[in-house]
């Protein structure tokens, strides 16, 4: 096996050990991995917001000495990234009569795509989907001016998977009203990529003063509330355009959809169930008897 695959699997297996803190460095570490981990101490801990003996500390949890030979590990990785020749799109077919700016676009949103996927971390999958599979812990959502629409979506589905699901209202004006029923019980689910908004980021404060558990999908820089998240999602999102794409976290919001109805299945079914003939009972278009 190789070095990549020694220190992601050492974060997964050791990711219930960890401390809320040393999560935030494990966090920082793979939102630029490898990368993140080849700099200074000293700035790895700035960049998750710890002190630097956090760091030795989970790195001695994942089973190195210290810091520096979790580094010379991520340092034979980076080595053997950059000897491995780049992977060409052999699937694309020959001949095929593209736009160039098409292509071009599909391209950077291939790699997003492997990328999110290969730095997606299983454990924090898995705790995802089983929060959310709890009947009885209330869900709310909101996103950001672009993200909006990825909260909407997931909505839509989680709505119908399970009850007590609620999307907060466009305006922060009243998002007061929705802090009022959040508890220890309460998860509150939030999208916030570049430019970050600080409305989000004092909604998650106030809800996780409320004892709230906290869901964050972010970019790969990290949004502010990462400091705030109990469980992170970090998505690549860059792509040819002034505008970032979603694409990816919206892949990793599919896969837990799935997941959350098979966690749920028989009350789900039964759900869509009761959802499907209430929709035959209201139809305002019914077909001539």
């Amino acid at each position: 096996m190789n070095a990549k695959r020694i220190v992601k699997d050492r974060i997964r297996d050791h990711s219930a050990d960890l401390t809320p803190a040393e999560r935030q460095v494990t966090a920082a570490l793979m939102r630029e991995y490898p990368v993140a981990g080849l700099q200074s101490i000293t700035k790895l801990a700035e960049a998750a917001g710890v002190s630097t003996p956090t760091v030795i500390r989970m790195a001695r949890k994942l089973g190195f000495d210290g810091f520096s030979e979790l580094q010379d590990a991520l340092r034979d990785e980076a080595a053997a990234q950059i000897k491995n020749p780049i992977l060409k799109r052999d699937g694309w077919p020959e001949n095929r009569a593209d736009s160039p700016a098409f292509r071009h676009f599909a391209e950077a949103a291939f790699d997003n795509l492997n990328q999110t996927i290969d730095r997606l971390d299983p454990a924090v999958f898995d705790a995802i989907s089983e929060i959310l599979a709890e009947p009885d812990r209330p869900l709310f959502l909101s996103g950001g001016r672009i993200t909006r629409s990825n909260a909407d979506y997931f909505y839509n589905h989680l709505q119908i998977i399970r009850p007590g699901v609620t999307l907060l209202s466009e305006s922060p004006n009243v998002w007061p009203q929705y802090l009022l029923d959040m508890d220890p019980r309460a998860v509150l689910i939030l999208f916030d990529i570049r430019r970050y908004e600080g409305d989000l980021a004092k909604l998650a404060t106030l809800a996780k003063d409320s004892g709230a558990t906290i869901v964050l999908f972010t970019d790969q820089w990290g949004s502010p509330i990462s400091k705030t998240a109990d469980y992170i999602v970090n998505a690549m999102v860059e792509v040819p355009s002034s505008w970032d794409s979603t694409l990816a976290i919206n892949l990793i919001v599919e896969a837990l959809i799935a997941d959350v109805q098979t966690r749920r299945w028989d009350a789900a079914k039964n759900r869509i169930e009761r959802l499907e003939e209430m929709f035959q009972a209201t139809r305002i278009f019914r077909k001539p008897g």
